[in-house]
C-alpha cells in the first residue's frame, strides 16, 4: 500500500528484490514491514473501498490523512456511518443503473430489444406478442386473457435508439389506439417535452422511459429467461441501512 504522506513511504517497502528461491512465479518482490492488525471497522467506508484495490502495489489518493492517524493510534474526523452508507449505496445504484441500460444498448438493438420487452411484460402477468414486422407503430400486443379478445388491450411500441423521442413517434402510436385500447411507448432514450405533453393529455397513453424501465427490470429481474439474465448479470446482495435519526456512535 502506497500513501502521499512522505514519512509513511519510508518504512512501508523496503527495496527491490529478486527471489526465486521464494517463488519462482513471484520472483521479484519487495519486502513489507507490517505495522498493525487493525479492524475493518475502525476505517470509514470511503478508506475501505479504496483500499480494496485488486493491484499489488496501489496509491492512497484521497483517504491518505485518515489512514495515517488510525496507524498512529489517533481517532480522525470522518463522516458518521449514516453519510457513508446513503452515499456508497446510492454510488452502487447508480453504476448498476448505467450498467442495464449499457448492455440493454450493446446487445438489444431492434427486435431484439421489443423480444425483451415482450419478456418483461409477460413476468407482469400479461400474455404478450410481436407484431408483424411490416406492422408500422406497433411492436407488441398486450392483454390479459387467452386469446386476447377482452379488453383492455395495449399496443406497444418499443425504441432501442438513445435519441429523443418526439411527440410526432407518439402520436404515430396513438394514431393505432382504439379508444377502449391503451398505448405504451417504450424507449431506452429520452422523451422530449411534447412528447410528454401530449401523453398527458391522453388517459390511455403511457410513456416508459430508460429510467422507469431500469426499475421495473429490477422488480421483476428473477423472473427473467436465462437468455436475458446472461445479457444483464445481476447478482442480489443486502447493504447496510442507516436508521433514521441514528449516526456511528448510536447504532448497535
Amino acid at each position: 500500500m502506497g500513501s502521499q504522506s512522505q514519512h509513511s513511504s519510508e518504512y512501508l517497502l523496503e527495496e527491490y528484490q529478486y527471489r526465486p528461491e521464494i517463488d519462482q512465479e513471484y520472483a521479484n518482490q519487495r519486502r513489507v514491514k507490517w505495522l498493525a492488525h487493525l479492524p475493518r471497522t475502525r476505517f470509514s467506508q470511503a478508506a475501505l473501498y479504496e483500499m480494496g484495490s485488486a493491484m499489488s502495489l496501489f496509491q492512497i489518493r484521497n483517504n491518505a490523512d485518515e489512514i495515517i492517524a488510525i496507524l498512529e493510534g489517533q481517532e480522525p474526523e470522518i463522516i458518521s456511518a449514516a453519510d457513508d452508507v446513503i452515499a456508497d449505496v446510492s454510488e452502487t445504484e447508480e453504476q448498476t443503473r448505467d450498467f442495464v441500460l449499457k448492455q440493454l444498448d450493446r446487445n438489444l438493438k431492434g427486435l431484439p430489444l421489443e423480444e425483451f420487452i415482450q419478456q418483461l411484460l409477460e413476468t407482469m402477468g400479461y400474455r404478450a406478442r410481436l407484431t408483424d414486422p411490416n406492422e408500422p407503430s406497433v411492436d407488441v400486443i398486450a392483454h390479459r386473457d387467452e386469446l386476447g379478445f377482452e379488453p383492455p388491450i395495449i399496443k406497444v411500441q418499443v425504441k432501442s435508439g438513445v435519441g429523443k423521442i418526439t411527440d410526432k413517434d407518439v402520436s404515430a402510436l396513438y394514431g393505432k389506439v382504439e379508444t377502449d385500447a391503451f398505448g405504451l411507448v417504450v424507449a431506452l432514450g429520452e422523451f422530449t417535452p411534447r412528447a410528454r405533453q401530449f401523453a398527458n393529455s391522453k388517459s390511455n397513453l403511457r410513456l416508459i422511459d430508460d429510467g422507469e424501465l431500469v426499475d421495473l427490470i429490477f422488480e421483476h429481474y428473477e423472473e427473467f429467461d436465462p437468455k436475458y439474465k446472461g445479457i444483464i448479470p445481476l447478482k442480489s446482495v443486502f447493504v447496510p441501512q442507516a436508521l433514521e435519526g441514528q449516526d456511528e456512535g448510536s447504532l448497535s
